[in-house]
């Protein structure tokens, strides 16, 4: 957790340090700071980290339920062209922020902590309201006194370092950290603007409003504690009696509204836990629950279990507990999902085969039920239906780095050298690593094989990847 958070560090500062040396003098607009360009760059600097870091939940199921829950939610924001990205990261501690570019990071303690999905939804919210609202930009702003350089760099390292303050002590001298600090933190107004305009998007888009003030007064008790024993939240976002009166006062003009769940969100609960600790202590916290029956969905707890199970290479008991859910939960592509890689990892790839076939004509657009399919194909020595699964999938995904690493790989056991280089190019060029991107399209340029059209499309590629990378250098030696 620590290394990617300081490689974050560094990689704003390089970001920022271009942009402070062309910028105005400050003024009462936030525009005049950051504008949207430079924020998006800074986005990007952060998404290259996530792409690789070990400490980004990198579970395709997982991110896709937070980015949908995400996007839900940002289609009922007041800001309709502001670009928003969600990652979820592998800390225990109950926290989510939000940075640069509309870039909103999760940590799995939150999810784990939240009793409903509209509880994650209340905080996901209220990130997004402050993105929106320009809060972090407004508040670089009124900085007037200060170097634009030191206090977006400070700013940055500090927003990054929220879970752990003690972080910004190994970036910067702790007086420095200490004071800009004071002046960084989300002031009160903001909090309740985004109180107020997080609470709109939450009920507009359907989740249930009384759950922001059941999970911030959740959240409340933990101020019985030590600073440092504090939910991580409530050091970010202090969450005052005002404001909690405030939120249910807006609850009580609101009509009542039963909302129920998404069945998934039980079950991504118990994903996580399964991934916590050794596969050992995860099958005993679940085997546990069950037997003393401490729960409050038993589909979604023997889900977890298998998944533990699973971990352990236990994949006897495994089967057991995917047979009971066959049995006694509803359908639900998690399960499905879960079933397929059972057979593959017991080495029964026509069974795995035919499952997942059945299992994508429910569920075409499941980007791990994709993914498992396409790997299987190539486990299976049949690279051509992999290519045939991929780009059948990618206008739908046209940003998924892996469904070109997926077709690299496949075009490499068919001997396709130009088209192998030229996919693990778009990979790379996704995940915004430019140098690479380049050098991988140069080898493409190079093969000896491939078509007339194809050597055409990778040279027209590699002069646009050239010139995106030629500006991207005039900017860091301005």
């Amino acid at each position: 957790m620590m290394k990617f958070k300081i490689t974050l560090l560094t990689s704003f500062f390089c970001c920022l340090s271009v942009f402070a040396n062309e910028l105005p003098d400050l003024g009462d607009s936030s525009q005049l700071i950051i504008s949207a360009k430079e924020e998006q760059a800074i986005a990007k600097a952060i998404l290259r980290e996530v792409a690789v870091s070990p400490e980004i939940v990198q579970d395709i199921e997982v991110i896709d339920y937070l980015k949908n829950l995400g996007n839900r939610l940002v289609a009922y924001s007041p800001n309709k062209t502001q670009q928003f990205n969600f990652f979820v990261v592998n800390e225990s501690s109950i926290n989510a922020f939000a940075m640069l570019g509309g870039v909103i990071g999760v940590h799995t303690g939150l999810i784990l902590a939240a009793n409903s999905e509209s509880e994650v939804a209340s905080v996901l919210g209220h990130e997004i309201a402050h993105v929106t609202q320009r809060h972090l930009p407004r508040m670089i702003a009124q900085q007037k006194n200060d170097s634009i350089k030191s206090i977006l760099g400070i700013a940055l390292a500090l927003l990054v370092a929220r879970a752990n303050p003690q972080l910004s002590a190994g970036t910067m001298t702790a007086a420095s950290a200490m004071g800009v600090q004071k002046q960084l933190d989300y002031t009160r107004d903001h909090e309740k603007e985004a109180d107020r305009v997080g609470f709109q998007i939450l009920t507009d888009a359907g989740f249930d409003g009384r759950a922001m003030v059941s999970f911030f007064a959740t959240l409340q008790k933990g101020s019985r504690f030590s600073e440092g024993a504090a939910p991580s939240f409530l050091r970010t976002h202090p969450i005052t009696t005002e404001r909690i009166s405030d939120m249910s006062n807006r609850v009580k003009e609101t009509r009542y509204r039963q909302i129920q769940d998404n069945p998934d969100f039980v079950y991504i609960k118990s994903k996580l836990r399964a991934a916590n600790g050794t596969p050992q202590s995860a099958v005993d916290e679940f085997e546990g629950s069950i037997k003393d029956k401490r729960f409050m969905n038993e589909a979604a707890e023997r889900y977890g279990l298998a998944t533990a199970y699973m971990r352990k290479n236990d994949f006897i008991k495994a089967r057991q507990e995917v047979e009971w859910l066959k049995i006694n939960a509803k359908r639900d592509v998690l399960i499905e999902t879960l079933t397929c890689k059972l057979e593959v990892a017991t080495n029964h790839p026509a069974q795995a085969l035919n499952l997942y076939l059945k299992a994508l004509n429910l569920y075409p657009n499941h980007r791990a039920l994709i993914y498992g399919l396409a790997e299987l194909y190539l486990m299976i020595n049949e690279p051509e239906k992999t290519i045939k699964l991929i780009n059948d999938k990618l206008n739908i995904y046209p940003d998924d780095s892996y469904f070109f690493e997926l077709l690299s790989k496949a075009y490499s056991k068919e001997g396709k050298e130009l088209l192998q280089y030229q996919a693990q190019s778009e990979a790379y060029y996704r995940k915004f690593n430019l140098p690479r991107a380049i050098e991988q399209m140069e080898f493409a340029a190079k093969s000896k094989d491939g078509n007339f059209y194809q050597k055409s499309i990778v040279e027209s590629r590699l002069k646009q990847l050239i010139f995106e990378n030629s500006l991207e250098d005039i900017k860091d030696k301005k």
